[in-house]
């Protein structure tokens, strides 16, 4: 999993595009924003230590990741529903959280503006 910022999301889709037919196989999952604010108001620091409890875990309970992240039960279900959303998490058929991906790399650069 790839998560980029970038202004222009029409170009990361295209580019994204053209990678993937000039590709033999599957190349990953890809995830944009627009700017570094959208990214960090949807992906805080909570989320990014819940995304690093599930990876590898397995399927966990919510029960049992607010109890290994020391948080709200309520709380990890509010913020588990967004990384569902954004496709970084997946719910199981029995209601567990399973983080599908083993790497996830954030790609960001930050410019002077002209």
């Amino acid at each position: 999993m790839t998560v980029t910022i970038n202004p222009d999301w029409r170009a990361a889709l295209r580019a994204a595009g053209r990678g993937a037919f000039a590709a033999d196989g599957y190349q990953g999952e890809t995830l944009n924003f627009e700017t570094p604010a959208a990214f960090f108001s949807r992906l805080t620091e909570k989320r990014w230590a819940m995304l690093h409890a599930l990876q590898g875990a397995g399927e966990l309970a919510v029960r049992e990741l607010a109890r290994r992240l020391e948080r709200d039960v309520k709380r990890v279900h509010e913020d588990a529903g967004s990384l569902v959303e954004l496709g970084l998490i997946e719910r199981t058929e029995r209601g567990g959280l399973v983080c599908p991906f083993d790497d996830i790399h954030v790609d960001m650069h930050l410019k002077r503006a002209a």
